[in-house]
């Protein structure tokens, strides 16, 4: 039996992830100085749009409500990251959850970005000059069916695009409670040329595996008893 949502059998969990439209998010947006309207604009320039453009960058796919992106970011000033999502409404929400957790720790918002983009054009705004460290793909969506594999974000389709803007040894942190998902994911990875750091088939019993922040997902997954899985991989001869 398949030990996940896996989006098939799954009606509960779908009615607590949708998201209803939001009116005032495309206005909040575009009045954040950390929201990039046009990230188009920012190809092969994104290091240079922050305050410390010396910092690593890192990036996250899909990024939501943004709990993840911004208890990560907001502990780690030593880093800038940029936040991807599609859809206003996440992306509005991840803004206001940025300014409360950063005005809760009274930091300022010079180490973090969000913008609204689609992942499958991702080279569209992302170039080999952006020299990306680390990736952060937190419980994509597994598309269950054959014929749609390839909108999955750890596909090769996608990882090939990933290498294009990746600096060399640059990583790919990769979670989520879908068994199929996991173990084709190894594959896609293998197949792409990624190595492996470590995996692990049960993220919260493994000790010190990496600094783990809890996604909404995540926590609705573990109180149903689904164990999450969770990958590093990096492209090059070493990882950063």
């Amino acid at each position: 039996m398949k030990a996940s949502c896996g989006y098939i059998e799954c009606n509960e969990t779908e009615k607590l992830m949708r998201i209803r439209y939001k009116k005032w998010a495309r206005p909040e947006l575009e009045a954040s100085p950390f929201y990039v309207d046009n990230p188009e604009s920012k190809r092969g320039k994104w290091k240079e749009s922050f305050k410390n453009p010396s910092l690593p960058l890192y990036l996250e796919l899909g990024c939501g409500k943004g709990n993840f992106i911004t208890e990560m970011a907001s502990r780690h000033q030593e880093i800038n990251f940029l936040a991807i999502d599609l859809v206003d409404a996440m992306l509005g929400l991840a803004k206001r959850n940025v300014e409360q957790i950063y005005k809760e720790k009274n930091i300022e918002t010079d180490n973090i970005y969000l913008t609204r983009f689609d992942i499958e054009r991702i080279n569209l705004i992302l170039s080999e000059e952006d020299q990306i460290e680390r990736i952060y793909i937190n419980f994509c969506n597994p598309w269950p069916r054959g014929k749609h594999h390839k909108k999955r974000l750890t596909h090769t389709k996608q990882l090939a695009k990933y290498k294009e803007f990746l600096k060399p040894g640059g990583e790919i942190y990769f979670k989520t409670d879908d068994d199929n998902l996991f173990y084709e994911s190894l594959e896609y990875f293998k197949q792409e040329g990624f190595k492996l750091i470590k995996t692990t088939e049960d993220l919260h019993n493994e000790v010190d595996f990496w600094e783990n922040i809890e996604t909404e997902h995540e926590k609705m997954f573990s109180e149903q008893g689904i164990k999450i899985k969770a990958g590093i991989f990096f492209i090059g001869d070493s990882p950063e």
